[in-house]
């Protein structure tokens, strides 16, 4: 009985990708997060929801240290990536973020041809050592990303030129050229028209076979559509965290429920 209660903590604690333990994250003196506690599951799909301002996106960008770049914003607590702590002082935030990539709400295509977009990581992160295994790296990224079938012909052409939707799909193939095994994605469908939200959608579910995925969304429908786990956030705290089933249909706490419910947010 105990081998067995054993092998289930084994198990359970590989299953995580990321745990957050009391995280705290200030601006200044603005208390925007507040002692978060969170793991996230691999090689699945979660979502943070809550109203505008809450917090959501200021904890997803804890999670690639990408918050480093505002010199007034403060974290304390701990979030380790498999055990390891990302905020460790031998940490290189550029190659965390190798590990951990993310796509930004608004679709930002570099200036460049559609190649040189996605094989721009790979190429500074040293991941190709010659022109055909870069080759590979742009054609595997862009095919994961389900947008090859329309590039292929005019991989040249710039990535400005594409639509919104095909651009976000760039984007998500940039992100996953450097071989993530994270993938944050911060309200990716909201510039976006309902097709090409569609097509992202589906894209994110085929994505959890291979990644970890963390997605902000302001789209309740969204996160019941894509997510297997979802933390609800109000005023910087992490309010209920589970299975998205259950937090959409029988939620623990009442705020849960008003959120879910539009009597808040």
């Amino acid at each position: 009985m105990l081998d067995n209660l054993k092998t289930e903590r084994v198990m359970a604690e590989e299953d995580i990708k990321i745990s957050a333990k009391g995280v705290d994250v200030f601006y200044a003196d603005t208390h925007a997060i507040k002692d978060v506690d969170v793991d996230i599951q691999n090689r699945a799909v979660t979502a943070f929801i809550g109203p505008s301002g809450c917090g959501k996106s200021t904890f997803l960008r804890c999670l690639n240290r990408m918050n480093d770049t505002i010199d007034i914003c403060r974290i304390t607590g701990d979030i380790h990536l498999d055990g390891n702590d990302i905020y460790a002082k031998d940490v290189d935030p550029v190659q965390l973020r190798a590990r951990v990539g993310m796509v930004f709400q608004k679709p930002n295509p570099f200036p460049k041809s559609i190649y040189d977009n996605v094989a721009y990581g790979p190429k500074i992160h040293g991941l190709a050592k010659n022109k055909v295994e870069l080759d590979e790296i742009v054609e595997k990224s862009l095919r994961r990303a389900a947008i090859w079938d329309e590039v292929k012909d005019r991989l040249e052409a710039p990535g400005t030129g594409l639509s919104g939707g095909q651009q976000q799909r760039l984007c998500i193939g940039r992100a996953i050229a450097t071989a993530p095994e994270v993938l944050l994605m911060d309200e990716p469908c909201s510039a976006l028209d309902p097709i090409a939200t569609a097509q992202v959608e589906e894209l994110i579910d085929e994505l959890r076979q291979t990644f970890t995925v963390v997605i902000v969304t302001h789209s309740m429908q969204q996160a019941a559509r894509v997510s297997q786990k979802t933390a609800f956030f109000h005023l910087g705290n992490l309010v209920e965290y589970g299975d998205t089933d259950k937090i959409f249909t029988n939620p623990v706490d009442p705020r849960t429920e008003s959120y879910i419910t539009g009597r808040i947010g």
